[in-house]
């Protein structure tokens, strides 16, 4: 398969480049700055994920059979560039997030409710909170014409660059733990519990995926 990811440099990116250019695809990635690849089946391409004109001009030549897309955040953004992405390849794979999913008593599955269905907080519906997004995107996707597309979940992702502890990155709270220095979060942030995941178990699971018709939809 040739396969674009755009975002491929992040804690599921980098990994999943890897593992798809060594099962044998052809493999290009979108990045911000200049960089050169090691590998003679993947390609860095220079260029802003977030601008649509960009993305269109690489999907326009119609040649790839999946796009892993960690880049699409706003439902502005993404409203203009679903149709594009999901008519551009065989396989959509769109980056979603466990966040999406309303607080549960029992283990979530595919059919918990989410935030977005459950919510009476107007004053939050209001917003374009990450948790929002996601799920307004997902919905674009559902309601769209083509079916040719994976919504993929994953919860908190850790790397060997990036390992997030609540709303902080580990540069801002993990000198603080080692030297014994207290690290303050919000009572709402302080009393959640979540899983971590290792960004190459995420890679190995996305890559398994891709191409794979029994995931649209």
């Amino acid at each position: 398969m040739k396969v674009l990811v755009t975002g491929g440099t992040g804690a599921m990116g980098a990994y999943l480049v890897r593992i798809l250019a060594e099962a044998g695809n052809i493999v290009d990635v979108t990045t911000r700055r200049a960089r050169e690849s090691a590998v003679s089946s993947m390609r860095y391409i220079q260029g802003d994920a977030h601008d649509t004109g960009f993305i269109a001009g690489l999907l326009g030549t119609g040649s790839y059979d999946a796009v892993v897309d960690f880049m699409s955040y706003t439902t502005s953004e993404f409203t203009k560039r679903a149709e594009i992405m999901t008519g551009g390849t065989g396989h959509y794979m769109f980056l979603s997030s466990s966040r999406v999913y309303a607080d549960s008593p029992a283990p979530i599955t595919e059919d918990s409710p989410r935030l977005l269905d459950v919510s009476d907080d107007r004053k939050y519906l209001a917003t374009d909170e990450y948790a929002l997004a996601k799920a307004r995107q997902e919905n674009i996707l559902m309601g769209g014409k083509s079916a040719n597309w994976t919504i993929i979940r994953p919860y908190i992702t850790y790397s060997n660059e990036r390992l997030q502890l609540g709303c902080y990155e580990k540069e801002r709270w993990l000198w603080r733990a080692v030297h014994g220095r207290p690290v303050v979060f919000s009572r709402d942030i302080a009393g959640k519990f979540t899983t971590l995941t290792w960004g190459n178990d995420v890679a190995g699971a996305i890559a398994g995926l891709a191409g794979k018709r029994e995931a649209f939809g």
